[in-house]
């Protein structure tokens, strides 16, 4: 495990080091004050221009579950299926997946919205503004996950809805530009999750050389 240096007066550093990602919950669900504070850390998170491109529907009730994992079940069946894929491997996947959304006491369907960043008559330059929303989100979403990690929950991303972003606004009836990038499962964890290892950081930092002759 890596170690960190400093004064961590905030208790930061046991967030980091011990947040796993959590799949299998007990069913106690998840308080409205908890939730509030989930979302109020979540909208902490810096944003270019700081536009706040970030949505979040919340879904609780077990039949908008399954509605939302039956439509993404029913998209993968048959994207997979176009590749070629074995039946019965779709099959275990649709299923895994099905279970992680209706099996979480609460699921956090973390939304992007463009309609307050800026605009630009080229390409290249819309594609870098909406990259910097898309960065923004996931930064909320980063958020949201520590304090989860903070209030004893368990938490874990999906990002499945990237691969089918109609099928999760049409299933929910999302508002006019929500635009679904991933979802967030909470609730109390029912296992500790998996240490997952890391990259050196010898494979993964980089410095140019001395400046000297520039």
């Amino acid at each position: 495990m890596r170690q960190f240096v400093g004064h961590d007066s905030f208790g930061l550093e046991p967030m980091i080091k011990q947040r796993r990602s959590i799949r299998r919950y007990l069913a106690a669900p998840v308080r409205q004050n908890v939730l509030d504070r989930l979302l109020a850390a979540a909208t902490c998170a810096p944003s270019a221009h700081n536009r706040q491109p970030w949505r979040f529907a919340i879904i609780e009730e077990r039949p908008w579950k399954e509605r939302l994992a039956t439509a993404m079940g029913q998209r993968l069946r048959q994207d997979r299926g176009a590749d070629g894929d074995d039946p019965q491997a779709i099959q275990r996947d649709a299923d895994r997946s099905y279970a992680r959304i209706t099996a979480a006491p609460l699921v956090v369907l973390v939304c992007l919205d463009t309609s307050d960043m800026d605009h630009y008559p080229d390409e290249r330059r819309r594609g870098a503004e909406y990259l910097m929303a898309v960065q923004s989100t996931a930064m909320a979403v980063q958020n949201l996950l520590l304090a989860a990690q903070g209030e004893g929950l368990g938490a874990c991303i999906m990002c499945a809805p990237l691969f089918c972003r109609d099928t999760v606004a049409d299933a929910l009836g999302l508002p006019t530009g929500w635009e679904p990038q991933t979802m967030v499962t909470l609730g109390a964890a029912a296992d500790p999750g998996k240490e997952r290892p890391r990259f050196p950081l010898d494979k993964i930092v980089w410095k140019p050389p001395s400046p000297d002759g520039l």
